[in-house]
């Protein structure tokens, strides 16, 4: 019997101090929900999970960024059924005077409030708003802009001092007149006073400007000549294309996951109302046919949001039902077994509990050999 090494002791303290570490593991896991506490617990799970929530994070914003579209999309909608209720009023106004039962001074009252409802329009259009972006007049992702002066020299095709200022999306078509023999060729824009000058276009050329900020124009020379030859074809044209930015919602969890949104400019001039009257017969029924197309492009925006609408809210749909899927995955790598670990923790109690007694038992063995000195 050996009394300077107590083996058995050592043996069970470490067996104590095992089960004491294993008790407060359980403790842990048990306080706090989770399987995995520290990359210690599990480095693969913890990796995996951190992903998982990642992913999760955005699908949720993403999922509330679908919902502020949708309050944006219905601000929108709601200033349009009221657009849409002052065009009918204007129609209404303008079928009454265009009949010839009234008077002069009829229809002057009838003009007088068919130009009031214009100048509503524009109110309408220019103070609709969500989180202070206007969302009528133009600007919400349907106008390029471009402040500065360009030239451009490609080729056989020279354009100098192009100015764009507030150009509507879509295309624009430029006809050529030659003001005088050996003069150069002119083209004035839809903004007033806005001029290209064609120098030499021979053959046909195409040149894309790009101003940065997404703002693009593109220009075409169709059926070109030589110079001389432009006023006499009589097709010869200048066509360019203004792309602006859309606004874009962030619809996913990843880059790129995007819905775009583009409003067109609801203003008197935007539905081509704005020079309309109504104080003769002529221009009364000019002023219907007028009023009857502003309708149509007021339906037709209304229509384009609704159908934007119902995308949004069946997106919100999937975005919920895959962050729930994601969130119950993640759950199940990072998240703890409650009964399981219970039983654990009771094992390990128990085992603490018995190696402590033991450990007692272990040191008190060397003092039989105070019996052999006896």
């Amino acid at each position: 019997m050996r009394i300077n090494n107590n083996i058995m002791a050592l043996n069970t303290h470490r067996q104590y101090t095992i089960n004491t570490q294993n008790v407060a593991t359980s403790t842990e896991k048990l306080s706090s929900g989770y399987r995995i506490n520290r990359a210690g617990d599990d480095a693969a799970g913890l990796a995996i999970s951190e992903k998982m929530r990642a992913q999760i994070r955005g699908l949720t914003m993403a999922s509330k960024n679908s919902q502020d579209a949708i309050s944006l999309v219905q601000t929108a909608e709601g200033a349009l059924q009221e657009t849409h209720s002052i065009l009918q009023r204007m129609r209404e106004l303008a079928t009454q005077s265009a009949s010839d039962t009234n008077e002069t001074v009829d229809r002057a009252a009838l003009n007088e409030e068919f130009t009031a409802l214009i100048s509503e329009l524009d109110d309408i259009a220019q103070k609709t708003a969500f989180n202070d972006k206007l969302l009528l007049d133009g600007s919400f992702g349907s106008t390029a802009t471009v402040d500065a002066t360009s030239e451009i020299k490609i080729g056989t095709l020279g354009i100098t001092n192009i100015e764009f200022e507030g150009f509507a999306v879509g295309a624009h078509t430029i006809d050529f007149t030659q003001v005088g023999a050996g003069d150069p060729y002119s083209a004035e824009l839809d903004a007033p006073g806005s001029t290209v000058v064609v120098s030499n276009a021979a053959g046909a050329q195409t040149l894309r400007l790009d101003f940065g900020g997404g703002q693009k124009i593109t220009i075409v020379m169709s059926d070109a000549a030589a110079v001389d030859q432009f006023a006499a074809a009589g097709t010869n044209q200048l066509a360019f294309t203004v792309a602006g930015d859309s606004s874009y919602i962030q619809t996913g969890a990843n880059a790129g996951d995007k819905l775009a949104i583009t409003i067109s400019g609801m203003s008197a001039a935007d539905l081509s109302v704005d020079t309309q009257t109504i104080g003769d017969q002529p221009t009364a029924e000019a002023a219907i046919t007028a009023v009857n197309a502003a309708i149509n492009a007021v339906s037709t925006q209304r229509a384009k949001l609704g159908a934007i609408q119902n995308r949004l809210a069946h997106k919100i749909n999937n975005l919920d039902t895959s962050a729930e899927n994601l969130q119950a995955a993640e759950s199940r790598i990072r998240d703890i077994d409650m009964a399981k670990e219970m039983t654990n923790f009771t094992k390990n109690q128990i085992l603490s509990q018995a190696s402590t007694a033991m450990l007692a038992q272990a040191n008190a063995a060397p003092q039989s050999v105070l019996k052999l000195l006896q």
